[in-house]
């Protein structure tokens, strides 16, 4: 059953990507007609379906809940981790399904790379010096 959804998946997938690569010729043109915007929806829409199918099959069950959870609330990190996921099974880096331990590292990963590549910004204050000349001026 396993094997036949896979395959079921594999097929899916083929269509998705032979069809964007028919459609992706008037994909950004000015003027486009309402029916080129609506081609255009409808494959925004099958590539998200991809995506989830892809991830559904990289991720387990509590690691999936994880990242949706995550996906409430920070959804651009979600996303990059989303990506991330997608490019470590297609570049064939992942042996099996990522369990929720596995995805905590990737998070710490990401947050620890996120953390060195910010830029620190670092306040250079002048000090004004106190002459001790400016003092005698003014005798009490």
């Amino acid at each position: 059953m396993d094997d036949e959804l896979q395959a079921i998946r594999a097929r899916r997938l083929a269509e998705l990507q032979k069809s964007q690569g028919a459609g992706s010729s008037a994909h950004g043109m000015p003027g486009m007609s309402g029916a080129g915007q609506g081609e255009n929806e409808e494959q925004k829409r099958q590539m998200e379906e991809m995506r989830e199918m892809m991830l559904t099959q990289i991720l387990d069950n509590d690691a999936r809940q994880r990242l949706t959870r995550i996906a409430m609330v920070k959804a651009d990190k979600a996303r990059g981790v989303e990506d991330m996921l997608i490019r470590m099974a297609k570049t064939g880096q992942l042996r099996g399904k990522v369990s929720e331990q596995q995805l905590i590292g990737l998070l710490e990963q990401l947050s620890e790379q996120t953390k060195r590549s910010e830029p620190k910004i670092v306040f250079n204050r002048r000090r004004d010096y106190d002459d001790d000349e400016d003092d005698e001026d003014y005798d009490l």
